[in-house]
């Protein structure tokens, strides 16, 4: 047979990717039954002293930066695992804040194809394997995970974590998790652990996610209950009882998702000071997270792809409108199965220039389906890119690319 379908551990990454991408029935596959048998044959359900989980419908990937970032500054040894990835598989592995090389992937890939025999796993719980497993080869001191979907039933789940977040709750991935709020709280608040500390960042959860920390008996930390922030024109605060941090640098990151992330830390047990937590804060970075990539024109690379996160982009977009004085030039392409309608009308009055462009990637969505008014329309996010360029006033425009991982994704591979 072909390397292809009996890749080894001297295989290429790409070759690994494409047997993962063969091997199962469908790409999402939620329940923990088939993953969590592998992971306990590996060994690989506590693959750190401190294991610390994330899920959320938006800000999980600023979150788990900012944990990564104070952490190291505090001298641990992290490791997280993220997804999905801009251009490199390699991106939703780091360990202490690097990727690994393409082979060390392979033969973590090749160590879990061992251990699984004849169970079948998806791409995604294939991946968290072997991401956990590179994680107990490192002999890490903190890792940090975040989910990939709802949580309850989410390959990170067969983890033995110590604390649980979410960072925020709306409706997304409806088809997957329904389209009811408390519903979606109850799935997301499914990583919570009886006896251990949970997080919760999201305003006025719905009532599902006390609930169910209560019938576990989870140790609920709410925003706005036992935290809070607040901004100080160029600083801001945070405070979790009588215990107050001041003047900390504002991240470049939502202050939501800061305040969740210190929260998270400050009940996980590790010795952080204050210095470690502003360091932490003014160094952390999130590749295609209002990624500003030029000046002039002003230009942004967001992944926001519904409305909680287009609501977020929005603002952000309006602040860029008013200090600059010009006009807002959007780049958009999305999946089909996203609300397309409702995340793009949050740009209504924000957005002068619509670039729609089709996204050509499974489930990728037309450029004709995106319900804006343009005049012209895009074969490919790229195409888009470089016609707002053209149009874009350097001194006074922005420009933004978003809807999308994908969208960001193959503008950046473009310009890379």
């Amino acid at each position: 047979m072909s390397e292809l379908q009996h890749p080894t551990a001297t295989s290429s990454l790409t070759t690994w990717l494409s047997y993962l991408e063969s091997i199962h029935t469908s790409a999402i596959d939620l329940g923990l039954e088939r993953v969590a048998a592998v992971a306990d044959r590996a060994q690989l359900t506590k693959p750190a002293p401190i294991v610390i989980t994330v899920a959320g419908t938006n800000g999980k990937g600023t979150t788990c930066a900012l944990l990564e970032s104070i952490l190291q500054h505090a001298g641990y040894r992290t490791g997280v695992y993220s997804s999905p990835h801009l251009i490199h598989y390699n991106e939703r592995v780091r360990i202490d804040g690097k990727w690994l090389d393409d082979a060390a992937h392979s033969k973590a890939f090749a160590t879990i194809e061992k251990v699984r025999g004849e169970t079948s796993l998806s791409f995604f719980e294939f991946g968290t394997l072997a991401a956990l497993q590179l994680f107990k080869q490192h002999a890490l001191d903190v890792v940090i995970l975040e989910v990939g979907l709802g949580g309850r039933l989410d390959a990170t789940n067969v983890v033995e974590h110590d604390v649980s977040v979410i960072t925020s709750l709306a409706l997304d991935h409806c088809d997957w998790l329904g389209d009811d709020i408390n519903q979606i709280g109850y799935e997301k608040a499914g990583i919570f652990r009886a006896d251990k500390p949970a997080v919760c960042g999201q305003p006025s959860p719905p009532a599902s996610v006390a609930a169910h920390a209560d019938s576990i008996g989870a140790e609920l930390h709410q925003l706005g209950y036992q935290y809070h922030y607040t901004l100080t024109d160029d600083t801001w605060c945070w405070a979790a009882g009588a215990f107050e941090l001041t003047a900390l640098p504002i991240p470049a990151i939502p202050l939501q998702n800061a305040a969740t992330a210190l929260m998270a830390l400050g009940v996980a047990d590790l010795e952080i000071a204050d210095t470690h937590i502003s360091d932490g804060l003014a160094s952390v970075s999130v590749p295609g997270r209002m990624q500003v990539v030029a000046k002039a024109p002003y230009t942004v690379f967001d992944v926001a792809h519904n409305p909680h996160a287009a609501a977020y982009l929005a603002e952000k977009l309006a602040e860029c409108k008013a200090e600059r004085g010009g006009h807002v030039h959007a780049v958009v392409a999305m999946l089909s199965d996203k609300d397309m309608a409702g995340t793009l009308a949050c740009l209504d009055g924000i957005v002068d220039h619509w670039y729609p462009a089709s996204l050509s990637v499974p489930r990728g969505a037309p450029a004709d389906s995106l319900p804006v008014s343009a005049s012209q329309q895009f074969a490919s996010p790229s195409e888009a890119y470089q016609q707002a360029l053209k149009y874009a006033e350097p001194a006074r425009d922005c420009v933004v690319v978003f809807g999308s991982f994908h969208t960001v994704g193959q503008v950046m591979s473009e310009l890379n």
